[in-house]
């Protein structure tokens, strides 16, 4: 294995160049959830250099490509990244910044992407020294509900072959370039939307007895609904927050309806459920004691993620033999959320972090934000890690 190791540390440094290339090349090019049309026929057009079977079309511009080592049947392990971008105004003054107007990638998935791809040669290179298959996933829409895992897994990417462990990488500005970082059991929370419609009666504000006014009936509704939800938080890690609230009256116009848009969030299944009904039976009975309405959409959204115990145990000893124990970071539990928990809730998975940030150099910008950015070192972890996980776990 330490000879194969070496070979691995060769093959991603002597790609890191164009390992760059093609991250520079997906930044420059970003596109939106579900609308990867170019991102795809590039992250193809890689494949047929490397010479690595594929279906493309899946959810429309989901791929997924083959490597069979010898035995190919043996195991199968699966390898994903995600190559949609955000809403954003890129502000950065990079040579390869996007050229889509409003159109940015904010969360990385251009370095998700551009490693698995180096990972994918480096491993086609390699097949003749590892027994089993590498299946490797690149999902579009992981920005946006239903999540593109959910609709892959749907359209049978979990099928023929059935993998028996999934690994994901995802970029994390926190932790400095050359560390990762690991987390066994619960990771990141599910996330749902909620969208409450509180109805009241509209009029002129002084002739009180003429209307019923929705801004006090929301008020009420978010005042207890975040009475009884902190309480709660002390037992299962639990969001209920609320970003928006549109009353759209005047000084002395009340509205007939006010809107609420908030989240919820949470790392147990059962309660997820059983929240959802409180919620909704909460504000419903407050609207109605004060004589109005609401009604309270959810939208159903990631559920939680969680990390396989014995397969992340496995996977950060091999990232210490492959790093050194003092790059590899035991990860805070997280309330945001990520669409990999669906394979994590149907076979034996492990997401973990790549260090993407520079303090020195000023790479410090979170994600989602218009001046995220990576030190691109980290692009040559990202695909020699995986490579090296990937092997070790068909040799479990």
């Amino acid at each position: 294995m330490h000879h194969l190791q070496s070979k691995i540390k060769q093959l991603a440094k002597e790609y890191l160049p164009e390992t760059i290339e093609i991250r520079r090349h997906l930044h420059a090019n970003p596109e939106l959830s579900f609308h990867e049309f170019n991102t795809s026929d590039y992250i193809v057009s890689k494949l047929k250099e490397y010479n690595i079977p594929y279906k493309q079309g899946i959810v429309k511009t989901g791929i997924v490509a083959l490597i069979e080592g010898n035995n190919p049947t043996k195991k199968t392990i699966a390898l994903r990244a995600d190559m949609d971008a955000l809403p954003i105004q890129e502000t950065n003054t990079k040579e390869y910044i996007s050229k889509n107007n409003g159109v940015m990638h904010a969360c990385g998935h251009d370095v998700h992407s551009a490693s698995l791809l180096t990972t994918a040669k480096i491993l086609n290179e390699l097949k003749d020294a590892f027994e089993g298959t590498i299946k490797l996933i690149f999902q579009p829409g992981e920005e946006k509900l239903p999540g593109g895992a959910y609709l892959m897994i749907k359209e049978g990417v979990l099928e023929n072959p059935h993998p028996q462990a999934i690994f994901g990488q995802h970029v994390f500005p926190s932790i400095e370039v050359g560390k990762v970082g690991f987390r066994n059991g619960m990771y990141m929370a599910s996330t749902d939307e909620l969208y409450l419609t509180v109805k009241g009666k509209g009029g002129h504000a002084a002739m009180i007895s003429e209307y019923n006014n929705p801004l006090l009936i929301a008020s009420q509704i978010l005042v207890e609904l975040n009475k009884v939800f902190m309480f709660e938080k002390q037992k299962i890690p639990t969001v209920l927050a609320f970003g928006k609230i549109i009353g759209n009256g005047a000084t002395n116009v009340i509205p007939d309806e006010v809107k609420i848009e908030g989240t919820f969030r949470t790392m147990n299944e059962e309660w997820r459920k059983e929240a959802h009904s409180k919620m909704k039976m909460i504000a419903e009975d407050i609207a109605k004691q004060m004589q109005g309405t609401c009604d309270f959409r959810i939208e159903i959204g990631y559920p939680f993620l969680v990390n396989d115990e014995s397969t992340t145990t496995r996977a950060r000893k091999s990232a210490e033999e492959f790093l050194g124990k003092e790059n590899v970071e035991e990860l805070p539990m997280r309330m945001t959320a990520e669409d990999f928990a669906f394979y994590s809730q149907q076979i034996p998975s492990c997401f973990y972090r790549l260090g993407t940030g520079n303090k020195s150099k000023g790479i410090i910008s979170g994600v989602h934000t218009a001046t995220f950015d990576i030190d691109e070192q980290a692009l040559e972890i990202g695909a020699g890690l995986m490579a090296w996980l990937a092997l070790n776990e068909l040799m479990n």
